[in-house]
């Protein structure tokens, strides 16, 4: 190679590197906003603070097989001026179509995008990814495939950040990560990567929700099992997406599914189905041929006897590889879990549990927090938990000081034990306190600007007291009973 051919291959090297760097954020749309009283209205919480506005995102990443991609997601702040907040990630559960994503809000499919106006209104800067193969992903969907939640993930973070820097420079250091069933697992894969990584960030605190964190594990068992399970479509919308990313499960669907289910499934997988269609479908025909829904009659035998006895098979080498539970977190997290799951079995959150305790994890709980929960109604407990739990570590930085310091309220002692008092509270206003579990465990109307309320009866712990005067303005305050 001539010295002049030499400069040229480095000149191209380089604007190939460059114009990637630029091009990663491709687009960051307006798409609507709410005010704080509409917030106020969709959410039972007492909360909020902020109006929103909301944008869909395009961002460049890689699709299933590593090559480039612009995928979608979207990005909500707090509608105010002057203010730094928290960055939250919030991973959204199972979609049931291709569109059925957050950057779809406002359409239809676009409805778990909600959860991010709350965090907003909440005074975050909510960032919910559509995932590989969704949304404007090409492709299917890498369903609970670790790695490309990630990439898609951390993608959209440095998208969002190049925007944020030239836009609205209303972030700060504080990084929240939570999900919800699929969503939890992918928040757990992403807080693990943040902090394995070189990544410049830190995890200020963590919440998952009911995911299946122990793929090889627990769901590996369900799925074999003889056990009547409800949910068999989890099974191929798996399979498909882990084949999606190096194609060591099968060349062709139909040698690895029976054939009278395979017409139903590849229906779905070219998006001419809900994944709600297919497994109703599939109910109906595990049942009639087989006289029961059992999720592993869908995969045929030869291949199903070869998964339970080889543990070599690529089937168990990708599960294993996608486990997201053996480490241990060092940040302030919380796994959420309700005991009567029909969907995601609870026995995920307590080998999390233990696996991550036995490997030191030194701020961890983990709790069931309704023993009778099913999936779906599990979901607005952890939620609500997850939120109060957010809060008392949040900060809202006006230039470089948090703002609760710049309030005339405040409480003494804190922490504190059985009397707490409240100064500069004007009359008339209205307190409550809340616990971490989302309970309203104190009501009153402030009659003098040094007020005082007997504790005695709550248990140690931190609380969240919310002061609202008679004009409607609020403040938050973080409390702590010793």
């Amino acid at each position: 190679m001539g010295l002049k051919s030499f400069f040229l291959s480095i000149t191209l090297l380089l604007t190939v590197i460059l114009q990637s760097h630029a091009q990663q954020l491709v687009s960051a749309t307006f798409a609507g906003s709410k005010t704080k009283e509409q917030l106020t209205a969709l959410f039972p919480l007492p909360f909020i603070k902020y109006g929103v506005k909301y944008y869909r995102v395009l961002y460049t990443s890689s699709d299933a097989k590593g090559k480039p991609d612009t995928l979608s997601g979207l990005m909500v702040i707090p509608n105010t001026t002057n203010l730094a907040f928290p960055r939250l990630v919030y991973q959204h559960g199972t979609a049931d179509c291709k569109s059925c994503v957050p950057s779809n809000y406002g359409n239809a499919g676009g409805d778990e995008g909600q959860v991010g106006l709350l965090f907003g209104g909440l005074g975050f800067v909510a960032i919910l990814p559509d995932y590989v193969g969704m949304g404007n992903g090409r492709g299917f969907q890498t369903y609970v495939h670790g790695k490309t939640i990630v990439s898609a993930t951390m993608d959209m973070l440095n998208a969002c950040s190049e925007w944020d820097k030239t836009n609205c420079q209303c972030t700060h250091d504080q990084f929240f990560v939570t999900g919800y069933s699929q969503g939890g697992y992918a928040s757990m894969a992403l807080h693990r990567h943040v902090q394995s990584s070189n990544s410049g960030i830190a995890v200020t605190a963590a919440s998952h929700m009911s995911g299946p964190y122990s793929i090889s594990g627990v769901m590996r068992d369900l799925i074999l099992s003889e056990k009547d399970y409800g949910y068999p479509a989890y099974i191929p919308n798996t399979v498909l997406g882990y084949n999606e990313t190096d194609e060591r499960l099968y060349s062709d669907p139909a040698s690895f599914f029976k054939p009278e289910y395979i017409s139903d499934i590849m229906k779905y997988y070219r998006g001419e189905t809900s994944i709600t269609a297919l497994n109703a479908k599939l109910v109906q025909l595990l049942k009639s041929n087989t006289g029961a829904s059992v999720g592993s009659r869908l995969i045929k035998d030869d291949v199903l006897n070869e998964i339970k006895t080889n543990p070599a098979h690529p089937a168990n080498q990708i599960l294993r590889e996608n486990d997201v539970y053996d480490w241990a977190p060092a940040a302030p997290t919380k796994i959420f879990y309700c005991m009567a799951d029909d969907q995601v079995p609870f026995q995920n959150s307590i080998v999390a549990r233990d696996t991550m305790l036995a490997n030191g994890a030194p701020y961890l709980e983990v709790r069931d927090i309704n023993p009778t929960a099913n999936h779906g109604t599990c979901y607005v407990p952890a939620m609500t938990q997850t939120v109060l739990f957010f809060l008392g570590f949040q900060k809202i930085l006006s230039e470089t000081a948090d703002i609760q310091d710049l309030s005339a309220v405040s409480v003494y002692p804190n922490p504190g034990n059985d009397i707490l008092y409240i100064e500069q509270v004007a009359p008339a206003s209205t307190l409550t306190v809340w616990s971490m579990d989302g309970q309203l465990v104190r009501s009153v109307k402030v009659t003098e600007s040094v007020f005082g309320m007997d504790m005695t009866d709550l248990r140690p712990g931190m609380y969240i007291l919310k002061a609202v005067s008679k004009a409607g303005g609020s403040t938050l305050i973080k409390w702590i009973k010793q």
